[in-house]
């Protein structure tokens, strides 16, 4: 599972500095992977919180569609991750 997360982290760090996409979008990886750091809530809660945020943004008609493929692998891996932990 500790793989997972990092990898999720990482996917999300490269989201978050890439010029390519949108500043609200980056600003929405950044706060996506903030919340699975917050330790204070079980895996399952930070997963879910994760994915909602990543659903607004890949919603977001001004994201490039590589971005939005980032995004949608993430949330598949944490909906993996939180029916592990839940």
């Amino acid at each position: 599972m500790a793989d997972r997360v990092k990898q999720v982290m990482d996917t999300l760090d490269n989201l978050a500095e890439d010029t390519s996409v949108p500043r609200n979008i980056r600003k929405g990886a950044t706060d996506a992977k903030a919340r699975l750091m917050d330790t204070k809530d079980a895996m399952d809660v930070r997963a879910t919180s994760a994915i909602i945020i990543l659903d607004d943004l890949a919603n977001d008609p001004n994201i490039p569609l590589h971005g939005r493929t980032l995004i949608w692998n993430v949330i598949s891996q944490l909906e993996v991750l939180s029916a592990q932990s839940g």
